[in-house]
Order: structure tokens, then C-alpha cells, then sequence
């Protein structure tokens, strides 16, 4: 009688811990029963992000782009792609997209130009690349995963990135390419009676969002290799060149195919000051916690008390995938083979 109702109360425990675990609200992926043949997730920034603040029309033009990012990786994966290939086209598809900032639809710096950071690291072997402060190149990711395959160096900034980029033969716009209405209502906003120094953008009716954001990814593939790129404008009316963290490998981005894959989203100078990619792989290598675990506490408990907000994705060797965050939202997303989510708000 002893051992019957023992097992009750083992079942009754397992199903409790497995309904934890799929109803997370922060977006955490339920662990899968054995290693898939891919997986991948993605961000698309983190901040007060509310449902009383958007349209029926924004949110779903918000969830059909992640959607879409999600399906393009997918194909790449799923048709025995490798996951380096998979993060820069699904990177470049949020970069081109409007709605994020990134690429085009980016935030505008204090004197009203686009500044463009980007970096990118392969999990197999711990290269990386990395671009910031960059205003003509259209896809920086590209750029960054070109720094990291074509050059002796891991971070290149400024005209010295925008010259490599040339050298490499990648698509290069104006400046103006890069504005929305949306962004030059937000520099108006913060400088009333001074003239935008750029003309010829195209609009977008959609308002303006958070101080700041990213777009990011990790993936996993058949052969087992994780990769990790993360992509942005910075934050919003930055001054002198400011750099976060999206660029800097270790703080905004990182991967080893030991621990796992990271890319970050939030306040970048937090991230930077507690190396918050790098921290994750850490402490899954030396505390021989679980991604859940680890994301957990750095995002959920050690950021908070630093006074930092923002959020990360992270996916190990195993598929398994973690999406916490400390802030009202993030555009979020992952997908593994049968298995798809797209989620904004704290509580989905």
C-alpha cells in the first residue's frame, strides 16, 4: 500500500513539474524527450512592450514577421542547412524588416543618422565577428559574419567597417534607407526645433517603440552546431559613437557547441558591465547548471539586482531553449521540428 501510494504522489509530482514548465509565461520551451534534429529561436527586443499600447493590426503585423523569421530559418535547417546560414538569413530578415530595430526601421542617433551594430559566432569553434557603429552597410550581420570567415580580426567600427564591407562586395545603401516615419517622429520628439539632416525615407504608420531594442538568434542543426547572431540600432538619440552590448561577443552574443548559443536584448551598458552572454555559457560549464537554470537567475535575478532590464535567448546542445526577461514584453519566438511559438506579452 506504501509503495502504490508512492508512486501516486511521483506521478502527481512529474505532472505538476510539467505543467510548470509549459506554461512558463516568459516564452521557456518545454525541454524535448530526446535531442531534435534542429532548433531554433529568436528575439526581437525587449522593453515596455503592452497590450493596451498596440492595435489589433500592430500586434499582428508584429507576430506574422516573427512568424515569417521562424519559417525561413526552419527551411534552412530543416533541408540539412548549417545553423551559421540559418541565423544570418533569418537576422537578415528581420534587419530589412521595418517593424524592428535593426537594419531598416532602426532608432536615430543625436545628430539623426542610423548607427548600426552587429556580431556573429560560430559554436563549433568560437570564432566571432563583429561590426558597430556602421551607416551604409544594409545587413550588418552579413558584415559581422564577413569579419568573423575573411578576417584576422573579431571587431572592426566606423568607416574602418564600412571599408571591409566595401572590400567584401556587400550591398551598401544611404543612410536614408535605414529611416522610417516612425523613427524621425521619435528624433522630433527630442529635437523640436532642429531639421533632420536627411530626406528620402520611406514611411511607416506604425508609432514609435521602446528607448531601445535588438533582433537576435540562435540555432542548432543536424550536425549538431550551434551559432548566434544578434543585430541592432543601439539606443534610441545615442551620442559620441555610443557601443552596447549586441556587438560585443560575450556581452550580447555567444556560442559554444559545449554549453550553448545566447543572444541578448535590453539596456546594453548592463550587459556589457556583467558579461551577460558569456555568464550563461558559464555557469552551465562550471555550476553544470541547466540553460533554463542559468538564463533564469542572470536575467531574473542577477540583472534585476544590478538595476538592468532587457532579456536573452538561449538554446543548448539538445535542443533545449530558454527565453526569460525581466521587462512587460519581448518579441519572441523558437521553432523545432512539430513544434512552433510565437509569443510578445509576459503572460502567453
Amino acid at each position: 500500500m506504501k509503495k502504490i501510494l508512492l508512486c501516486s504522489l511521483c506521478i502527481l509530482t512529474a505532472l505538476q513539474c510539467r505543467e510548470a514548465v509549459s506554461s512558463d509565461p516568459h516564452g521557456k520551451a518545454a525541454p524535448p524527450s530526446s535531442t531534435p534534429e534542429y532548433a531554433l529561436a529568436i528575439h526581437g527586443g525587449a522593453g515596455t512592450i503592452l497590450k493596451e499600447n498596440m492595435t489589433p493590426e500592430m500586434e499582428a503585423a508584429y507576430r506574422q514577421a516573427l512568424d515569417e523569421a521562424l519559417t525561413i530559418g526552419e527551411a534552412i535547417l530543416k533541408n540539412g542547412g548549417t545553423a551559421m546560414d540559418a541565423v544570418e538569413q533569418t537576422i537578415i530578415f528581420m534587419e530589412d524588416s521595418p517593424l524592428f530595430n535593426a537594419g531598416k526601421g532602426a532608432v536615430l542617433t543625436y545628430d539623426g543618422h542610423a548607427e548600426l551594430d552587429a556580431s556573429f559566432m560560430d559554436g563549433a569553434t568560437q570564432n566571432a565577428g563583429a561590426v558597430g557603429g556602421v551607416r551604409i552597410v544594409r545587413n550588418p550581420i552579413r558584415a559581422a559574419r564577413a569579419v568573423m570567415e575573411r578576417s584576422p580580426h573579431v571587431f572592426l567600427v566606423g568607416q574602418g567597417a564600412e571599408q571591409f564591407a566595401l572590400e567584401q562586395s556587400l550591398d551598401t545603401v544611404p543612410n536614408s534607407y535605414f529611416l522610417t516615419e516612425r523613427r524621425i517622429e521619435a528624433w522630433r520628439q527630442t529635437h523640436p526645433d532642429e531639421m533632420l539632416p536627411q530626406t528620402g525615407y520611406q514611411t511607416d504608420s506604425r508609432p514609435v517603440s521602446d528607448y531601445y531594442g535588438t533582433v537576435g538568434c540562435v540555432a542548432l542543426d543536424r550536425a549538431g552546431n550551434l551559432a548566434a547572431g544578434t543585430s541592432t540600432g543601439g539606443m534610441n538619440d545615442k551620442r559620441y559613437n555610443r557601443i552596447g552590448d549586441s556587438p560585443i561577443i560575450g556581452a550580447g552574443t555567444y556560442a559554444d557547441n559545449a554549453t550553448c548559443a545566447v543572444s541578448c536584448t535590453g539596456h546594453g551598458e548592463f550587459f556589457i558591465r556583467y558579461a551577460v552572454a558569456y555568464d550563461v555559457s558559464a555557469r552551465m560549464a562550471y555550476l553544470k547548471e541547466d540553460v533554463a537554470t542559468a538564463s533564469d537567475y542572470i536575467i531574473g535575478q542577477r540583472l534585476v539586482e544590478k538595476g538592468g532590464t532587457g532579456g536573452l535567448i538561449a538554446l543548448d546542445r539538445h535542443g533545449r531553449i530558454a527565453q526569460p526577461f525581466n521587462t512587460p514584453g519581448m518579441y519572441r519566438g523558437y521553432v523545432r521540428p512539430g513544434e512552433r511559438y510565437v509569443g510578445i506579452y509576459k503572460d502567453e
